[in-house]
């Protein structure tokens, strides 16, 4: 399935809305997909100056994407740590396909105002591509990576890239600058989501010496199909919407940003990588893929993460139920929900929890009783079972996101809550729970729906 028909299967499930009314890129479409953010897919049929449609949302409702992989939302974590065990169990690696939709249509020369690129938040430093698929090849070894930046249009054939401290293309592109040469990519345009899981997939969980698209491989349930580069000696995404061919420089900086950050906050403007462009790709009658930030960053994210410190921290702490990383947090506050054998157990998954995402800033444990989904039911939880003079832990001085603005370029303190009830459990600690009945067995009329 690729996206397209991922598209087409939402739409014939009620769960994509489609805009006719002609919209503008600068702020416009951006309006107009809040509005709808957390429930269905949109699709822009009609933008200002373009010929071509624009779909955003698709990962900011959970439903919507378990809908794609036929399972249950609460059952994407496990799905995603299953199909990353694959990278150190039985990798299935990517085949290089014989036919490639995304060759459709080559442009002669790579313009990049002919694609719609959209300027999300009103102070956004220009249009952006925030959820491509970046693969490079490691300069030593030879080994792809797949990866996720936001990348600026900051010219005909021209973008700003970052790249954050700790990730594997900033190490490949580091090693290739020191030998002054530059860092050949293909940046991936509307994919289906396996492709994006295999990329955002945490360093921990994917050492360097994997090639990562094997996770895709593994949700596909057959080998990812690539292209060879045009122009580049990196492959693209086959059935990808949109192939952009490039290099990222050597000892070259632009100016990028400020960009509306997953924080809440902008990103400052500062010099940054650049790419040059040599080639652009699409299928004949593309759909631009473009995501908002927001929801859309905390599920994709975090259900590969959850997934991921799921994996870690069961191996080690017994008892861990669930992981979640909550919406509004930015990736940056995660909960654990377990029931420990043994006293001290849930201080110990705590720092289990930090070690498996560098990122993150607080972590909140509680039991198996408390709804982590449910920001009222982990509040009660924090409220009531958290002792603070024995139960929160204060790390200073540890190495977390940079772009989180609590953090001194990275450099940070990290809170643990323990709101674990403590062993043997006290009655005071029961939950009250009511009568379960079928509102359908009732005569009641008034009100909505």
């Amino acid at each position: 399935m690729d996206f397209k028909q991922c598209l087409d299967k939402l739409e014939a499930a009620g769960r994509l809305v489609r805009v006719r009314s002609e919209v503008d890129l600068v702020h416009e479409l951006a309006g107009v997909a809040r509005k709808f953010e957390g429930n269905e897919v949109v699709v822009f049929d009609k933008i200002k100056g373009h010929d071509l449609p624009l779909a955003m949302g698709l990962w900011w409702n959970r439903d919507n994407l378990a809908h794609l992989f036929d399972v249950k939302a609460a059952d994407l974590p496990g799905l995603f740590a299953s199909a990353v065990k694959s990278l150190r169990a039985a990798p299935v690696a990517p085949v290089v396909a014989d036919n490639a939709p995304a060759r459709e249509k080559i442009m002669s020369a790579p313009d990049l105002t002919h694609i719609p690129v959209p300027t999300l938040a009103l102070k956004d430093g220009g249009p952006y591509f925030d959820n491509c698929v970046v693969i490079a090849k490691d300069p030593d070894s030879g080994v792809r990576n797949a990866s996720v930046h936001r990348l600026m249009v900051s010219g005909p054939d021209r973008l700003g890239i970052l790249m954050d401290v700790g990730r594997h293309l900033r190490s490949y592109y580091e090693r290739a600058e020191a030998r002054g040469r530059p860092l050949e990519i293909t940046i991936n345009n509307g994919v289906h989501p396996a492709y994006y899981v295999a990329a955002i997939t945490p360093s921990a969980a994917a050492p360097m010496d994997v090639d990562e698209l094997a996770v895709a491989s593994a949700l596909l349930g057959e080998p990812a199909r690539l292209c060879p580069g045009l122009c580049v000696d990196v492959e693209g995404i086959a059935d990808a919407e949109l192939i952009i061919e490039g290099e990222i420089l050597p000892y070259v900086r632009e100016p990028e940003g400020p960009f509306a950050e997953v924080t809440g906050y902008y990103a400052l403007r500062e010099d940054r990588w650049a790419v040059r462009v040599k080639s652009v790709s699409h299928r004949a009658a593309p759909i631009i893929h473009s995501l908002l930030p927001g929801r859309e960053v905390w599920n994709s994210v975090g259900l590969n993460v959850e997934a991921n410190i799921f994996d870690t921290v069961s191996r080690q702490i017994p008892g861990l139920k669930n992981v979640y990383l909550t919406h509004g947090s930015s990736s940056y506050h995660a909960v654990i929900q377990l029931d420990p054998p043994h006293n001290g157990l849930a201080k110990n998954a705590i720092m289990a929890t930090f070690a498996s995402f560098y990122f993150l800033q607080m972590v909140t444990a509680v039991n198996s009783d408390v709804d982590i989904f449910d920001p009222e039911d982990v509040e009660r939880a924090l409220a009531t079972r958290c002792r603070p003079d024995e139960d929160i832990i204060i790390i200073p001085k540890c190495f977390g996101h940079e772009l989180n603005p609590a953090t001194d370029n990275g450099l940070g303190a990290k809170v643990g809550f323990d709101c674990t009830c403590p062993l043997p459990r006290a009655e005071k600690y029961e939950k009250i729970s009511f009568m379960d009945v079928d509102l359908q067995q009732y005569d009641i009329s008034g009100g909505g729906k």
